[in-house]
């Protein structure tokens, strides 16, 4: 693959600016200025499409980071919002000079405004709400306007804490006698409660409440959930609020420009390659300790077998040190203490589900989250087989990518499927946000001869094509790719060349999300040679947007399915068009290729694949159901009486119930794991009941059931033309 231009002129760009920087006397020593100069020299010197900082800049960041912080209005007054404006047409000359006055103001309102909000959400629960009342909330928090005063404040609170509690209250008041299995229908006759009515009945028996009651209880499980807010909320430091501030200046350029602080970055790279360093368990902040929520399979935590989901990690010792209490420390920074490299020894004091206390001790290893990666199935229909391969992201280690990474992961079981015999492949993209660049590149090589695979241009320059140069097809069978709304980026560039070349036959949503644009993550610390301030962070950085091989970007536009078909998202906004300051769509030359010629009757599979969908009475549940989600979705007045909210809340049921036999669809298929896997079972339970549910979700899914018919249809219409070629 050629260097990345963009990056290439970055890098000399960030060595010319290392010296202007180390030789910047800072006068100012404040970290957030250095910052704000470092990030914004960046974006004007880097980005793909950069932006003037002028008036409309400083108004689009005003109104942006207010909204930020202070969505739903329950915050500032509007004689805030007034004081604040005499900022609105300053904020880029600020930025050019480094002056952080209005993020200043902003901030010390806002921590003055929450220690308020506190006094406030306790005076309205300490007093009852009254649900026979006829009254309603407007959840379109962008039309309403601010509070003229505290006393109008309070009643938004009372209004949105009302509105909190409505679906708690409801629950606890709600009785049923679970002894006669029998409820009341909308006629008053009495009839039998069945499947998830009789649990949730079971359930609302096991703590019946008078109105009252429920009334209280509601209040105080809402005061619950406010009071661990606010306690999330004062661990914020004042660098997280300007981190805040800094990405809504940097979201301006475009959606994926991104500044990580330095713990951000790291939770980036774990997200990239699937892997870090540590003992292997999902923690969550509680005012005990850190709780355990996950234990990751294969990990230190899950191979010791001591500890437990529920268990609280109290104490925190480095190889028999004195260990540091992290009752009530930042969960970020008790993290910190828990991780570490590979081989060292961590202490954890835990108070167990049942009270007691323990002193666990565990070696810290690599864990992989297995989630992560790519796994495949056997699709087995009659006497067929046919492969699924799974692919979450195009994951990738950029330390090192020798290491795991999608495209030599998708190779292994691309071949493991052809050796369990496998006549068709489906490659599933949906809800794959992209990743590496390099990876897709590779991965689309196993399935052509060789070619370009994408087109990347950088700001003012030419294009740069990228080519699959192995002359090797790994598979050259039939090939399906299955795609939603939220295939993104390198899941596009996999799913347009494929279409292009005509290898593989796309199914799935109108169109994907349309992110056609490349990211590179630049250190902040490689501008400047001399810091003081510690790590610096990096910003993802928009440099290059990419284009098919037919010439048009997949930017706003995304990739159109051969086969289109509903989904849960179809009506909701969800793609790039739907983000804020997006890149616009274009074109360019197309590269030189050649479509693949392997399949006969291409055309005509997609039209049979279409004719089946039309028919298909559980394509147009599908459709149904999301078309309804919409209108829920569209629904921003709530009635706050409880009769009425119960009247919604029982039609809501109903049409959820009627849309719940989506799931009763059996395709008939069956669903097997690979003989490597079946192995791994044996010392491994989660992994067989994670990949059961799996097999048992697959069955379910009538996409995967028209990916296996297509697959046919291509195999079948290929050996049909292999005879009458014989015969001619």
């Amino acid at each position: 693959m050629k260097r990345n231009l963009a990056y290439a002129l970055l890098v000399m760009l960030i060595s010319v600016a290392s010296c202007s920087f180390t030789n910047k006397s800072f006068e100012n020593d404040d970290k957030d200025k250095l910052l704000l100069d470092l990030i914004t020299y960046v974006l004007e010197k880097g980005h793909y499409e950069p932006k003037n900082i002028d008036d409309d800049f400083s108004v689009s960041v005003f109104e942006d980071f207010i909204d930020v912080i202070d969505p739903t209005k329950r915050y500032f007054l509007e004689g805030d919002i007034k004081e604040f404006e005499q900022f609105k047409f300053q904020i880029d000359d600020q930025i050019k000079s480094t002056d952080i006055s209005f993020f200043n103001l902003v901030y010390d309102r806002l921590i003055m405004r929450m220690e308020d909000a506190k006094g406030i959400y306790k005076e309205v629960l300490d007093t009852p709400f009254d649900y026979n009342e006829k009254e309603s909330i407007d959840i379109d928090y962008e039309k309403l306007p601010f509070a003229a005063t505290r006393k109008d404040l309070k009643e938004r609170w009372r209004q949105q804490l009302k509105y909190a509690t409505l679906g708690t209250y409801d629950s606890k008041v709600r009785k049923v006698s679970v002894e006669t299995e029998m409820t009341e229908n909308a006629d008053g006759e009495m009839v039998e409660i069945e499947g998830a009515q009789k649990e949730m009945a079971e359930e609302a028996s096991d703590t019946p409440m008078s109105p009252e009651e429920a009334e209280l209880s509601s209040r105080e499980s809402t005061k619950k959930t406010l009071d661990e807010f606010f306690d999330f909320v004062s661990d914020l430091e004042r660098k997280d609020w300007f981190v805040q501030y800094i990405n809504t200046i940097v979201d301006e350029f475009d959606p994926h420009t991104y500044y990580f602080p330095p713990e951000e970055k790291e939770k980036f790279d774990v997200g990239m390659s699937g892997k870090f360093e540590g003992i292997g368990a999902r923690l969550q902040k509680k005012p005990q300790g850190a709780k355990i929520v996950d234990i990751i399979s294969g990990g230190p935590v899950w191979r010791d077998g001591q500890l437990e989901v529920g268990d609280e990690i109290m104490k925190v010792g480095q190889d028999g040190e004195e260990p540091i209490n992290i009752v009530g420390m930042r969960l970020d920074d008790a993290i910190k203490l828990i991780k570490g490299a590979k081989g060292t020894t961590v202490d954890l004091t835990v108070r167990k589900i049942d009270g007691s206390m323990e002193v666990v001790s565990l070696t810290r290893d690599v864990v992989e989250l297995e989630e992560s990666f790519a796994k495949s199935a056997n699709i087995i229909k009659e006497n067929h087989k046919f492969g699924l391969i799974d692919l979450p992201k195009f994951y990738v280690d950029f330390d090192d990518y020798t290491e795991r990474n999608a495209a030599t992961d998708v190779a292994k079981e691309v071949e493991r499927l052809k050796e369990a015999g496998a006549e068709g492949l489906i490659l599933d993209l949906r809800d794959n946000g992209g990743g590496s660049l390099k990876t897709v590149v590779e991965m689309a090589g196993l399935f052509i001869k060789d070619g370009p695979i994408v087109q990347v241009r950088s700001s003012g320059k030419g294009k740069d094509v990228y080519d699959d140069k192995d002359e090797r097809i790994q598979w050259d069978g039939p090939l399906v790719i299955l795609v939603n709304e939220l295939s993104a980026s390198a899941s596009e560039i996999l799913a347009a060349a494929m279409q292009d070349y005509k290898r593989g036959i796309v199914i799935g949503s109108e169109q994907t999300f349309g992110k056609g644009t490349v990211q590179n993550v630049i250190p902040l610390e490689n501008i400047v040679r001399s810091n003081e301030h510690g790590d610096l962070g990096a910003i993802k950085l928009t440099t290059q947007k990419f284009y098919r091989i037919n010439g048009g970007s997949t930017q706003l536009e995304g990739v159109k399915s051969d086969v289109v078909v509903p989904d849960r998202y179809s009506y909701i906004d969800l793609g790039e068009r739907d983000q804020s300051n997006p890149l616009q769509w274009d074109k360019i030359s197309p590269a030189n290729y050649k479509p693949w010629n392997g399949y006969i009757d291409y055309d005509q599979t997609i039209a049979n694949s279409k004719k089946r969908m039309a028919n298909s009475a559980q394509i147009k549940l599908i459709e149904e159901n999301a078309q309804w989600l919409k209108s829920k979705q569209d629904e921003t007045t709530i009635s706050l009486n409880y009769d009425a909210y119960k009247d919604d809340e029982e039609n809501d049921k109903k049409k959820s119930e009627y849309f719940k036999t989506i799931t009763d669809y059996d395709s008939k298929l069956t669903f097997e794991s690979l003989k490597y896997e079946e192995a791994l079972f044996t010392k491994d339970s989660v992994l067989r009941e994670k990949r059961d549910r799996w097999h048992k979700n697959l069955a379910k899914d009538v996409y995967v059931e028209e990916a296996v018919n297509v697959l046919q249809d291509l195999k079948n219409n290929s050996m049909e033309h292999g005879k009458l070629a014989v015969k001619g």
